[in-house]
């Protein structure tokens, strides 16, 4: 996984609507970036709407917080209109970013072994470099808990 001081990798997304972009579109100001595993499950849920309650915070801070999972971009429409959510959600369907990240990981379930995206959250500065990571998000209060740290800033 990525650590504190290394830089943003240059991957590929799709956003809901299906354009292409990087993250280095938000060069030049502060972001926060979120891997969840799946739109639309339970903890999945409440974290984009724990952002989406402090997204006036966070803009008020200057900074966009986009959340990555491997979700086909048609599905992420879909999740967004159903909460009302208004953090941009962002596909990796190939997996680029998860990889580049270091968010794609062994996992196990009732003894049974898979490949998924572990939750983790990243705050990155202006210049692109990883100011602080969070790995292994429990979701109550952790939006709250990264604003506090935006805000520190």
């Amino acid at each position: 996984m990525l650590e504190q001081g290394d830089s943003v990798p240059a991957v590929a997304l799709k956003d809901a609507d299906g354009v292409d972009f990087t993250l280095d579109r938000y060069r030049g100001k502060p972001l926060v970036v979120y891997f969840y595993p799946k739109a639309d499950t339970p903890g999945c849920t409440n974290e984009a709407k724990d952002f989406t309650v402090l997204a006036a915070d966070y803009a008020a801070a200057g900074v966009r917080v986009v959340g990555i999972s491997k979700d086909k971009p048609a599905k992420l429409k879909k999740f967004a209109e159903k909460y009302g959510l208004t953090v941009l959600l962002a596909s990796d369907e190939p997996g680029a970013a998860c990889e580049a990240f270091g968010t794609w990981v062994e996992k196990s379930l009732y003894g049974r072994k898979y490949m998924g995206i572990e939750r983790a959250t990243f705050l990155i500065g202006a210049d692109g470099a990883i100011l602080r990571v969070w790995p292994k998000v429990k979701v109550k209060g952790h939006a709250a808990q990264v604003l506090e740290a935006v805000q520190a800033l």
